[in-house]
């Protein structure tokens, strides 16, 4: 007697509801409750940001020629591509996959800007000041006279003022921007925090005079950036909080930033003269212990102040954190 069945034994036809079942397991790894998972997305955005930067260094490549050999202008290149891409690549991945006006990545044109920044350079600039502070007390750095005119004092201080404002905004939208906010959208605040955290310590292990004091001063400046963030949702905060402490270190007090001294103050130079577990050495404060009390110190000051939060138009632009946390909190 023939078999009726069209299939072979050993190949069945699919069960009812096998197809939709797989499906399901496929858009069960790709998508979440807050759509495309964090994973994927953060994969999107390096993708676009790697394009956009590789575009962005050739044409920056061809304006800086003149200057092609000099490490400050190559250094200028490399912050204002990896701010760039940053920005932009957060940009499209918001608008394109999350659906939300630019602004939420935290470089909104929002009125509370003025105020965060004035803040945020404030907190930074004192926390450096704290860290000098002990420092000094301590005798352990004092300042002697140096060459230069007043002209050449104020010159100094504006040249370096744009590049740290440059650089630090560079490396806000780098480890604070985007991918950050995607993280603590899938996985959580703290997790988010000690993650991005640790990748922005290993960005300077290669610094100069580096030590493991260093790292690990820096990595808690990357928890203290976030939770400044995570206060306020404003990208500009965060931004005014890490150019405040770099610019009064090398700038106003002559210290060298992670290990870099690319401007020279005229008028006065410091000398440190404690043991470097202390000061810092030639890597400056950052790899100190009086900068971890005052990382720390700010740190705590951010989170429990009541004098910064989630501005009103961050609230309507819907920053991706808002929906993992809640609007204004931080964790």
């Amino acid at each position: 007697m023939t078999d009726p069945t069209p299939f072979p034994a050993d190949h069945a036809p699919p069960a009812q509801g096998e197809a939709p079942a797989r499906r399901g397991a496929i858009d069960a790894v790709l998508f979440g409750p807050h759509g495309l998972r964090a994973g994927w997305r953060i994969l999107l955005f390096l993708l676009v940001a790697w394009v956009l930067g590789s575009i962005l260094y050739s044409l920056l490549s061809v304006v800086m020629a003149p200057l092609a050999g000099d490490a400050r202008a190559g250094m200028v290149v490399q912050v204002l591509v990896m701010l760039l891409s940053s920005i932009l690549a957060g940009w499209v991945m918001l608008a394109a996959v999350d659906r939300r006006p630019v602004g939420a990545l935290g470089f909104a044109a929002d009125p509370a800007a003025g105020r965060d920044s004035a803040v945020g350079f404030a907190a930074g600039g004192a926390m450096l000041a704290l860290a000098v502070l002990l420092l000094t007390v301590a005798s352990m750095a004092r300042w002697v006279a140096d060459t230069g005119s007043g002209g050449e004092y104020v010159a100094a201080l504006a040249l370096s003022l744009a590049f740290f404002a440059v650089a630090a905004a560079a490396e806000e939208a780098a480890f604070r921007g985007y991918a950050f906010q995607a993280l603590v959208q899938g996985i959580g605040a703290w997790p988010a925090i000690l993650l991005t955290s640790a990748l922005f310590a290993l960005l300077h292990a290669g610094n100069p005079s580096v030590t493991p004091v260093a790292l690990a001063n820096i990595f808690l400046a990357g928890v203290m950036l976030a939770v400044a963030y995570l206060k306020t949702r404003s990208l500009w905060f965060a931004t005014a909080v890490h150019l405040g402490w770099n610019w009064t270190m090398q700038s106003l007090l002559g210290f060298p930033v992670s290990g870099l001294n690319e401007f020279d103050t005229p008028l006065y130079d410091v000398r440190e003269l404690g043991p470097d577990v202390l000061t810092g050495g030639l890597f400056g404060p950052e790899a100190g212990l009086a900068a971890t009390l005052a990382i720390a110190a700010g740190a705590a000051w951010i989170w429990r102040t009541r004098h910064l939060g989630e501005s009103a138009r961050m609230v309507a632009l819907r920053p991706l954190v808002d929906s993992r946390l809640g609007a204004g909190r931080v964790a």
